[in-house]
């Protein structure tokens, strides 16, 4: 998850990089897609979240020489107060309870 911010003077810009770099990312192996949220409370703030297969592949990725470049245009738009995070799934429910296994008793 990424953190990122519209400049007072330039909003839109996190939307326009974010679809810049999205663009470019449409088949990389083992990215399974991303979204963009901006936050209900300040409508300048956003988040970019990508979901990956696995840890293997986005690190594959991110150490990869595409990807400082792909996604330099967001990269002056981060939200200085949050870096960005990684996060591992560990439960997840739906309108019929929880996906995939039964939790734990």
């Amino acid at each position: 998850m990424l953190w990122a911010v519209d400049p007072p003077d330039d909003p839109g810009a996190v939307e326009r990089a974010y679809h810049e770099i999205s663009s470019k990312l449409v088949g990389t192996p083992g990215l399974l897609g991303n979204t963009l949220r901006r936050s209900a409370a300040d409508p300048s703030r956003f988040a970019v979240v990508s979901v990956w297969a696995s840890m293997a592949e986005f690190n594959v990725w991110e150490q990869g020489a595409d990807h400082r470049g792909t996604t330099s245009p967001l990269r002056p738009l981060q939200d200085p107060q949050r870096p960005p995070m990684i996060d591992i799934e560990v439960a997840a429910y739906g309108p019929d309870g929880p996906f995939g296994d039964d939790p734990p008793d």
